[in-house]
This record gives structure tokens, C-alpha cells and sequence, in this order.
């Protein structure tokens, strides 16, 4: 055999690194469970699709073409969405496994080069993502036959696909070369592309809303759109309502973003997945990021740059008050412990405060119109709120888990803490820990709220906005002071549910994925559930709205769209007193939640660590 070909195949097929990831993967029950699981949720979107849209009793050629185009819409999506949580899931073990020091003490020495132990890191996980995409291939073959979908858009959304997961490994494999933050990063991973999603997203609907895209109407392609997966599919599958920019129009890379959004991201997401690739490939045998520019007294370069200590051993603060419950001080001050925690918190709070005061002021100056105020501070707290919703679900699903592996559960059990001091010392500690990020959104609509209780110091226009039933305030005038009851009990909650499973598991990337995958569901049908019924059941509708903070979100901000039912041409007083009304419930609802949580896990605390001793 050829060197080079011999090589070349060291790369990517015959690399050990590869092999063994493949092997050791395709044993595992679990990845077959997600692939079944994968494929089944397909399988039941698309036949279900297919049946709605062809129930009626006059079946003709055009009709099955449109059903045929429309499910494969719906499953394009689909696909697209899982892949983006299911690649950070995959390609997360990169991060959890190789972060390790001993484990790249072992790998590096291997005979093997750099590109093949960052190529084999990457192929062997990514395997398992484009592996998802592939074998769901017969099913998109399988709309073909209804007519109406072309086979370019097919391997076109493919590729859309693929090249998500591409650059979801790339930056996975980069942060494990890295080794800066071992396990930890796997979370910050998760909530970087998730927010990255959301953001480029929102920030997409506020230039379409304010008639900055492409198209006569303004509400076609934006920048944003070649910067994510989801908004690129939509220029493909939906060319009219989401009109590109007419040939010729734009040169240079503005002409790609504009006029070429898909092939734009397919390219540019592999470019930056080849930049990733280098820089891991330049690092791998540095010692990483961490690393890079030590001499041979290896001492981090950041350490030399900043003049610090060579090590822990020469720094020192002078020590804190105790609380009663020191699990709950421990957890609360722990977080803020190192200047890269501290620095984020207070970047997340600063940014916050002057992003939202930076809405009003627009909307008080006239750039922002009624409708596009209330979209930008619905879209500004919902990404907030997932954000810190994210930040919850990982503290808490690594609070005991994290404990068990380095070994410190075990020393703690042989203090006189009970369960339930040491259960809910956690519990307060970390809501404690998460009360300055839950100001954020809370403080943003408490600011827009008390701009329109004072009028809006005389805004030209008013705050109110014109309706059938009269006018209606831009945002509730007591939302600001409702957003607490919303927001941190559903916080208290989601922190209850981690814990529950960080107990019950024996890493912290189980116990995390657990979480987030629970969380999500419940908290999304929850959340789904409550927005529809606020704005179709009359009276018991906002009751339901006010309990989950997504619906209060909405209600909030759209308050005569989310109580039309309710108040019909009466007014929106007795829907916004029964929305209030809500808000205090889901407080009572959250707490016994936490409360039956809590029992539930001193009853079964010394069984649970009894039987997980030994396993971190």
C-alpha cells in the first residue's frame, strides 16, 4: 500500500483512536437507544403529518403533492432539532472523557501524530451523529412518491444538517484539546450553542420585524440567516415567505449572506470547523491552551503575562462568615470562587441592566415601535431565562455527583449534617447563588413595566396599543412586581430536579444530560400547554398562563392577544387580577414540588449512597 494512501487512511477510517470510539460506542445500549428513538420520533411525525393533511374525503395528485411537501418541511425541522441536541450530547464526551491530564498524559505517548489523535477524536464521535442522519434517509426518500419535494432540497437540507454537527465537533474536540476546564465545559458547550441558536434567531425576528430583511415586505433573508442552521433551512425549504436578495444584487461577503444563505453556512461552518481542527492540531502536544507558551518551568503563560504565583499554594484571602447551614454557604460561595466566575456573573448582570434599559430608551425615543418593543423584551427575557434556566439544571445535576466522584460525599457523611440539612443546604445555596442572575430578567420587565405605570414620561404615541377592545398597555404595569412569584420558584424547581438525579447518579455528564432532558420536556409541554390555554379558555386561562414563566412571558408582553378569551370586549381587568392569581399559585406549586422532592430524597438518601459508594 501507498505511504500517503496508508496515511491518509490513519486519519480518518484505520485510526485507533477511531476504531476504538466506533467499537466501544456501538456496544453501548444506550446509543442504540437514542438512534431507535431517533427514528421512531421521525417515523410518528411523518405519518402523523401525512394523515392530518390527507384526512379529507377528496384525495387528488396536487393534495398528496402538498401533504408530501409539507411533512417533509416538518421532518426537516425535526431532524435539524435533534441533531443540535443530540451532536453536543455525542461529541460531549470528548470533552468529559479526554479533559482528563492523565488520560493525555497516557495518549500522548503514542507514536501517534497531532492530526491523527484530533481526527480520530473527531471522526470516531462524529460517526455517531452523521450515522442519525443517514439512516434516516429512506424516510425523506420516502415523500418523493406524494411528488412535490425535489431531490436537491432533500440532500441540500442534509447538508444543512451535517454541517451543524460538523462545527458542534469541531468546537467539542477544540475544548477537550484545550484542557482548561475539564468536565465542566461540557456544560458550558451545551448552553454556548443553545444560546447561540437563540440569539441569532431573535435577533433575525427583530430585523424582519422592523422590515430590514430581504423581499418587498422586508421579512425575508437577513445577516443572520447563513449564521444558523435553522434559519438557513428555512431560506431553502421556504423561498416565498422567506424571500433571498435578487441575484446581482450585493457583492462580496455580503452577496453570500444575502443571496447564497445555505450555501453560505454549509461553507462557512466547515471553514470554521477546518480553523478549529488547526488550532487543536497546533495545541494537542503543547499541553493545550492551558499550557501554550510555558517554559520548562511550566508555568501557564497567562500566570507570567499577569504576574501571578506559580501556583495555588501562594494565594490567599482572608477567610468569610459561615452561615448556619455550611452545605448551603459552601455552595453559594463556591460558585463565585475563582476571577473567571466572578468576571462572568457580573458581565451576565451588566450586560443585562444596560441591555434592557437600552430597549426602553429606544422605544422612548421612537425607534422602536409598539409591536417591535414588545418582541424585543419578550425575546430578551426568554433567552435570559434559558440561559439561567441551563445554569440551574448544571449546578444542581453536578451538586452531589461531583461530591461523590472527587471523594468529598464521604467525608461529609461522617459529620453530623442530617440528609435533610445537607439536601437542603444545597436547595438555598444554589437558589442563593442563582438570585443575582434571576434580577436580570426580572429587573428588565420591572424596568419596562414602571416606564409604562408612569406613562412613559409623556412618550409621543403613548404606551398603550390600539385594540378592538380599546387600549391595552404595551407590557403590565405590574408584571415587574409578578416576575419574582413566576420565575425563581420555577428556578427552586428545576434546581430540586437536579439534585434528584445528581443523588441517583454516578458521574456528573449522566446526571446533567438527565436533567436537561427532563426539565426540557416537562417544562416544555408545561410551558406549550399554558400558552395555548391562556389564549383559548376563558377565566381558568390566565390562571394556568400566570404559573409557567414562559406563558407569563407572553402574557406579559402580548397581554390582548394572551387574555382575548378571558376578557372578550370587557377589558383586561378581570384577566389581569386572575393572571396575578396564577402567579402566586405556581409559587405554591413550585414549593411542593421542592417540598416532595426534598422528603423524597431523605427517605431514600442513605440507601442511594450506600448503594453508589465507591463508583464515582
Amino acid at each position: 500500500m501507498p505511504a500517503i494512501l496508508r496515511y491518509l487512511l490513519r486519519l480518518g477510517p484505520t485510526n485507533p483512536i477511531a476504531v476504538r470510539l466506533v467499537q466501544n460506542g456501538s456496544r453501548r445500549t444506550k446509543h442504540m437507544y437514542i438512534r431507535s428513538a431517533y427514528l421512531a420520533v421521525l417515523i410518528v411525525v411523518l405519518l402523523w403529518s401525512l394523515l392530518i393533511a390527507t384526512s379529507g374525503g377528496n384525495l387528488t395528485y396536487q393534495k398528496l403533492a402538498q401533504a408530501g411537501a409539507q411533512s417533509f418541511i416538518y421532518i426537516a425541522y425535526l431532524q435539524i432539532t435533534l441533531i443540535c441536541i443530540l451532536a453536543p450530547v455525542f461529541m460531549g464526551g470528548a470533552i468529559a472523557q479526554e479533559a482528563g491530564p492523565k488520560t493525555w498524559e497516557v495518549l500522548l505517548t503514542t507514536p501517534l501524530t497531532a492530526g491523527q489523535i484530533v481526527l480520530g477524536n473527531l471522526f470516531g464521535r462524529l460517526l455517531f451523529v452523521l450515522a442519525l442522519l443517514f439512516c434516516s434517509l429512506p424516510l425523506f426518500a420516502l415523500t418523493q412518491y406524494f411528488g412535490g419535494v425535489p431531490g436537491s432540497a432533500i440532500f441540500a437540507s442534509y447538508f444543512v444538517a451535517a454541517g451543524a454537527a460538523l462545527l458542534v465537533g469541531a468546537i467539542a474536540i477544540g475544548l477537550a484539546v484545550s484542557r482548561t476546564a475539564g468536565k465542566r465545559a461540557f456544560f458550558a458547550f451545551y448552553v454556548s450553542v443553545v444560546s447561540y441558536l437563540g440569539i441569532t434567531i431573535a435577533i433575525d425576528l427583530a430585523l424582519r420585524n422592523a422590515g430590514r430583511g430581504m423581499g418587498p415586505m422586508g421579512d425575508g433573508v437577513t445577516v443572520m440567516t447563513s449564521l444558523n442552521p435553522f434559519l438557513a433551512l428555512n431560506a431553502l425549504l421556504n423561498p416565498t415567505t422567506y424571500p433571498r436578495a435578487p441575484e446581482g444584487t450585493y457583492a462580496g461577503v455580503t452577496r453570500w449572506m444575502l443571496e447564497m444563505p445555505v450555501t453560505t453556512w454549509v461553507v462557512g461552518s466547515t471553514l470554521i470547523s477546518v480553523l478549529f481542527m488547526i488550532a487543536s492540531t497546533i495545541t494537542v502536544r503543547v499541553g493545550g491552551l492551558a499550557m501554550l507558551g510555558a517554559g520548562e518551568d511550566s508555568v501557564p503563560l497567562y500566570r507570567k503575562l499577569l504576574r501571578m504565583t506559580p501556583g495555588p499554594a501562594g494565594e490567599h484571602r482572608a477567610p468569610r462568615s459561615v452561615w448556619t447551614n455550611p452545605i448551603a454557604w459552601r455552595e453559594a460561595a463556591s460558585r463565585n470562587s475563582t476571577p473567571a466566575k466572578i468576571a462572568a456573573r457580573w458581565t451576565f448582570l451588566s450586560l443585562g441592566v444596560l441591555f434592557g434599559a437600552g430597549l426602553i430608551v429606544l422605544y422612548h425615543v421612537g425607534t422602536f415601535d409598539h409591536k417591535t418593543f414588545r418582541f424585543a423584551i419578550a425575546a430578551t427575557m426568554s433567552v435570559e431565562l434559558i440561559v439561567i434556566a441551563l445554569v440551574a439544571i448544571n449546578t444542581s445535576a453536578t451538586a452531589i455527583s461531583k461530591e461523590r466522584e472527587e471523594g468529598h460525599l464521604d467525608l461529609l457523611l461522617t459529620t453530623p449534617i442530617t440528609a435533610s440539612a445537607y439536601i437542603w443546604g444545597k436547595l438555598r445555596g444554589l437558589v442563593a447563588y442563582l438570585l443575582p442572575l434571576c434580577a436580570v430578567p426580572i429587573g428588565t420587565l420591572l424596568l419596562a413595566s414602571s416606564y409604562v405605570a408612569v406613562h412613559g414620561f409623556g412618550r409621543e404615541g403613548g404606551v398603550d396599543v390600539t385594540t378592538a377592545a380599546g387600549p391595552v398597555p404595551v407590557v403590565l404595569p405590574e408584571a415587574g412586581l409578578l416576575a419574582a412569584f413566576a420565575i425563581v420558584p420555577f428556578m427552586a424547581a428545576c434546581v430540586m430536579v437536579g439534585l434528584q438525579f445528581s443523588l441517583g447518579s454516578k458521574g456528573t455528564l449522566g446526571s446533567t444530560v438527565k436533567t436537561v432532558a427532563v426539565v426540557g420536556i416537562l417544562g416544555g409541554v408545561v410551558g406549550l400547554c399554558a400558552y395555548q390555554s391562556i389564549a383559548s379558555i376563558a377565566f381558568i386561562g390566565p390562571i394556568l398562563g400566570g404559573m409557567s414563566p414562559a406563558s407569563f412571558i407572553f402574557g406579559s408582553t402580548y397581554p390582548d392577544d394572551a387574555m382575548a378569551a378571558t376578557t372578550g370586549g370587557a377589558g383586561l381587568a378581570s384577566g389581569r387580577v386572575l393572571f396575578g392569581i396564577g402567579a402566586v399559585v405556581g409559587t405554591a406549586l413550585y414549593a411542593l414540588i421542592c417540598y416532595g422532592l426534598h422528603s423524597n430524597m431523605v427517605r431514600t438518601f442513605d440507601m442511594t449512597v450506600r448503594k453508589l459508594a465507591g463508583t464515582g
